[in-house]
């Protein structure tokens, strides 16, 4: 009777390994901002190793030992597209890519001809196929579906690229060194026109550009030594700024990843402030979120921001049950525990109920 006890607890210890979940937060829902406001960002959770996604089974390790442990390293940009998502480490030359739906945790560094040195952001689109951001290499390089190496550009126009953006038939790249922004064609890689044409006394002019953003009809561009986020037609026309140089919250010191919701409202991370700061889509400052690490949901040394409506399955377990989850947030860390933070963008369920 008793090995029948044993075996049936060895069977339930089996297949509950197998069912691995991400990090859990903590107990404590971390609300932005917290009560007695009504909430509007929960942090969920976050991704620093293989530990927080892939759990090995009692079983298993007892057969082959214990997993290597593997760690994202030094993050700058993040992405995510169908149940994976792809990390950009500088201190490995290459990427994290995490599987969400499979809890795999893997390492994409290219090797030889097509090897990396500096990958900063990545933009993956509809296709799978990569796009990534390296200013040391002074290119974009392309990957496909397969991680096969499929063409670079932009070492003619001598870029220094820090981001990359892909909408439409166009492909968005900021280019820090010349103050500009870069389009190509999407199609033929081809170099089609650049933007701002303008001189440092003039507004539109970036200073230091870092980030993109790219809606369906505008290009917001983070302006780290402008110290405000530039906003674009898609043809290059100016149109305004959002943010100034201060220590006042609104203000920015070190701007650096930006991303745009659904309802425009305006996403700014700051290295310095180490938060991330929300405005509506006149400029007017919402929230923000964030603070120096002191403990889950505080940022160390953020760098990338990015906003996610298509995989909200594999973080609603950490939803507070107060709350809908509208939309994910991403947010990098290069130092501290917390490398990959997820934050959720959150409604009250009563507050809907009582408006309907």
């Amino acid at each position: 009777m008793r090995s029948i006890i044993y075996l049936i607890f060895a069977i339930f210890s089996f297949l509950s390994a197998c069912s691995p979940k991400l990090n859990q937060s903590t107990s404590k829902s971390i609300i932005y901002p917290p009560p007695p406001d009504a909430g509007r960002i929960q942090y969920l959770t976050s991704i620093s190793t293989s530990k927080d996604v892939v759990k090995q089974s009692a079983f298993s390790k007892s057969i082959v030992g214990e997993d290597k442990v593997q760690s994202i390293l030094k993050p700058y940009g993040v992405f995510v597209r169908n149940g994976k998502m792809y990390v950009c480490d500088v201190n490995i030359a290459g990427l994290e890519i995490i599987d969400l739906e499979n809890k795999e945790f893997n390492y994409f560094i290219p090797k030889d001809q097509y090897q990396l040195k500096l990958p900063l952001n990545i933009y993956v689109d509809k296709n799978d196929q990569l796009y990534i951001a390296d200013i040391t290499l002074q290119k974009i390089m392309v990957f496909d579906k397969n991680k096969e190496y499929v063409t670079s550009f932009g070492k003619k126009e001598n870029l220094k690229p820090t981001d990359v953006f892909v909408k439409g038939d166009k492909i968005w790249v900021v280019d820090s060194g010349n103050h500009r922004v870069n389009v190509y064609n999407r199609k033929t890689y081809a170099f089609d026109f650049y933007f701002p044409k303008s001189e440092q006394d003039d507004e539109s002019y970036l200073f230091k550009p870092t980030n993109i953003f790219v809606s369906e009809n505008k290009v917001y561009v983070t302006d780290m030594a402008g110290s405000n986020v530039k906003i674009y037609t898609h043809k290059g026309e100016y149109l305004s700024s959002v943010g100034k140089y201060g220590d006042r919250i609104g203000d920015f010191v070190r701007p650096k990843g930006v991303a745009v919701d659904k309802e425009e409202n305006l996403y700014v991370v700051d290295a310095s402030f180490e938060n991330v700061q929300i405005f509506d889509k006149d400029g007017k400052l919402l929230l923000y979120f964030g603070g120096a690490y002191k403990g889950p949901g505080g940022m160390w040394l953020p760098v990338k921001v990015r906003i996610d409506y298509d995989n909200l399955q594999y973080f609603q377990e950490y939803v507070d049950p107060k709350y809908d989850l509208e939309y994910l947030i991403y947010v990098t860390n290069q130092f501290g525990p917390d490398k990959v933070s997820v934050y959720g963008r959150i409604r009250d369920k009563y507050r809907k109920e009582i408006k309907k």
